[in-house]
This record gives C-alpha cells, sequence and structure tokens, in this order.
C-alpha cells in the first residue's frame, strides 16, 4: 500500500498557463503525469502536449504522458456502453493496470500531480476513474482547484471494487 504518498490532481480549464504553474509550484509539485487522451485543444493551446511540456521544463517540473493508458476517452471499444465509457471495465484492461504502475513509480520518486483538462474534478476521469484507482490503492489524493484551495478526494461508494 501507498498510503504515506499523495497524489496531486488538477485541472487546467482555459486559463492561462501562469495560473497552472503557479499552482503547481505552490504545491510543490515535481513532476505532472499528463492523463489526457488527447494533449492537445483549439480552445487552450498553452496546454498542448509540447508547450505544455516546454513551460513546465523551464521552471524544473517533469512531464510525462500516459493519456494512452490513463485517458478518459480509451481506444478500447470493449470498455463503451453507447457513447459512455464504463471505467469498472477500464479498470480490468492490463493497459490501465500498467498505467496505474508507472504513475505509482513516478509517485514514489517525485511529489506528483496528475493534469486533465476539467477543472471540475468531480466531473473529470481524473477523480471519477484515477482517482478512485489510487484511493483503493491506499494513496492520498487531494484535487488543486483553480482557485489554490486543495480538496481532499474520496471514495465514490456506487462504483465497483477495485480491477474487478
Amino acid at each position: 500500500m501507498d498510503e504515506s504518498i499523495t497524489i496531486y490532481t488538477i485541472g487546467h480549464s482555459n486559463v492561462r498557463v501562469e495560473q497552472i504553474l503557479n499552482l503547481l509550484q505552490k504545491n510543490n509539485i515535481q513532476a505532472v503525469v499528463d492523463i489526457r487522451s488527447t494533449p492537445q485543444s483549439r480552445y487552450s493551446p498553452q496546454f498542448n502536449r509540447k508547450s505544455l511540456a516546454k513551460v513546465l521544463d523551464e521552471i524544473g517540473i517533469t512531464y510525462a504522458y500516459l493519456g494512452n493508458s490513463l485517458g478518459g476517452r480509451p481506444k478500447d471499444s470493449s470498455c463503451y456502453q453507447g457513447s459512455e465509457v464504463k471505467y469498472n471495465e477500464v479498470m480490468k484492461r492490463p493497459w490501465y493496470q500498467q498505467g496505474i504502475e508507472e504513475l505509482r513509480r513516478i509517485a514514489r520518486l517525485q511529489r506528483t500531480a496528475i493534469l486533465c483538462s476539467e477543472e471540475d474534478p468531480q466531473q473529470c476521469h481524473r477523480h471519477r476513474l484515477v482517482g478512485q484507482t489510487l484511493l483503493r490503492l491506499g494513496f492520498r489524493v487531494l484535487h488543486i482547484r483553480g482557485n489554490g484551495d486543495l480538496e481532499p478526494a474520496s471514495i465514490i461508494p456506487e462504483q465497483p471494487p477495485l480491477f474487478q
């Protein structure tokens, strides 16, 4: 179990990149793990994968991309019911479990935040999928909100057990 390790989460929304960098620095984040399925945006190009990796590097924060395994819109069609992603199906997949293992490895070495685009964690897979897995594995999960507040994550009771 990883109960002594805290993983932070942050959603960039459409704010200026400096605001996100300030929140990361305020929380002494050393590594950002990008878990967006598609790490680009026409509305917020400052958060495109290459641009973000560059500005993070400039301030000494490591960037890693795990959206292929931990993204909210997996390529595996068996994880969908219609257009809805079934997180309990995603959790069973070896590629997801490998992504979680890589995230755990990074978090053991550096103070880590997982990044997605949605500011509200309750509306985002970083809480509803990845955060739930981390909580069940014994991590402490804190959401960095846009206003700078830290919001502790909690287990969503109606979700199925880990890797069922």
